[in-house]
């Protein structure tokens, strides 16, 4: 099963990926970590990579894409794979269809998870976690069982992202909307795309992924 996960900062891409990536025994891929570990093994991509950084210049899309394309060579992607935050321009999904053609595949589905916007910025600006354990906590929609006290560990440390506030998420929904969103249409035109409900709960959400795959 390969699989790209879709929608705005905050929709809960990352903790559906980790769901499907104990129901179906395949793995994770973000660009964050493929560029890491690009970097730390040394190869060819891994040293133009690190080259670009080090001269503090943002990676090409070509370094991207090979990074990408070297990554779902390795064995683990046999059975297929979830890219998650790839790819995120028009340009980029082009890219996807053109590896996946040279190994004679393609993609199985594009999971979008839509959301309220207004409802996005009001979950973002409120999320917190604990400083020990990291459990994920929120103003009003989660808070711990007892005020001040993380469920899990008993720590009485929280933390927040300094980029989780209000005007923060709405210059992440703007570069979304402009660079990201036009991957719904090109999708949809190839017959790939799947909508799910993102504000539902989380299980209520793993359930609809689970039921839009199984229907494949």
């Amino acid at each position: 099963m390969k699989l790209i996960l879709l929608g705005p900062p905050g929709a809960g891409k990352g903790t559906q990926a980790h769901k499907l990536v104990e129901d179906l025994g395949i793995p994770q891929l973000s660009t964050g970590d493929m560029l890491r570990a690009a970097v730390a093994a040394g190869t060819e991509t891994g040293k133009r990579a690190k080259a670009i950084m080090d001269a503090g210049n943002l990676v090409s899309d070509d370094v991207v894409n090979a990074i990408v394309a070297e990554r779902i060579e390795e064995d683990d992607c046999a059975k297929g794979f979830i890219l998650d935050g790839y790819p995120r321009t028009l340009a980029q999904a082009d890219a996807v269809e053109a590896m996946l053609a040279e190994k004679g595949t393609n993609l199985d589905a594009v999971v979008e998870l839509r959301v309220d916007d207004d409802a996005m910025v009001e979950r973002v600006a409120g999320r917190y976690t604990c400083a020990n354990c990291g459990t994920g906590y929120h103003d009003t929609l989660n808070k711990p069982a007892e005020e001040g006290v993380c469920d899990k560990c008993g720590s009485t440390e929280f933390k927040r992202r300094p980029d989780d506030n209000a005007e923060a998420m709405r210059t992440r929904l703007q570069v979304y909307y402009k660079d990201t969103s036009p991957l719904i249409g090109y999708y949809y035109a190839k017959g790939k795309l799947q909508v799910v409900d993102g504000m539902a709960a989380i299980d209520d959400v793993a359930s609809e992924i689970e039921e839009v795959l199984g229907n494949l």
